[in-house]
């Protein structure tokens, strides 16, 4: 497998976050990437986080990565890509500590509501 940095995702995945005014997201401990090659199935993305022990240990704050299956993520139309990129920012919790919410709060349903206020306020701008 072979991850490269994905800058297309990062700004989508920052204009999100300012969009959406997920202020307990500071854009700058995000990271986005895309990989190739992965035989995994059914899977667009992945969120991933630095959990609190190795915070303490490289004493330094919560980090998350978000992962883009290119052979997914990169054929999906446009609106679709953004849905995947709100339902992995919706799995980063209020604290931004290290861990995950979980699906049954990051679900279809929250997603699709998501974005509704999404392109609301991206067309109010």
């Amino acid at each position: 497998m072979k991850y490269l940095q994905a800058p297309d995702v990062q700004e989508k995945t920052n204009e999100i976050i300012r969009v959406l005014n997920f202020s307990h997201i500071p854009a700058d401990r995000i990271s986005c990437f895309r990989s190739k090659g992965t035989s995994t199935r059914n899977v667009i993305a992945r969120c991933y986080a630095l959990p609190k022990i190795l915070q303490l240990g490289l004493k330094t704050g919560a980090f998350y990565v978000i992962e883009v299956i290119s052979e997914r993520f990169d054929k999906l139309h446009p609106e679709e890509q953004t849905k995947t990129l709100i339902h992995e920012l919706m799995h980063i919790p209020k604290s931004f500590g290290g861990g995950f919410r979980h699906h049954d709060y990051v679900c279809r349903r929250e997603v699709e509501n998501v974005y509704k206020m999404y392109k609301k306020l991206l067309f109010a701008e």
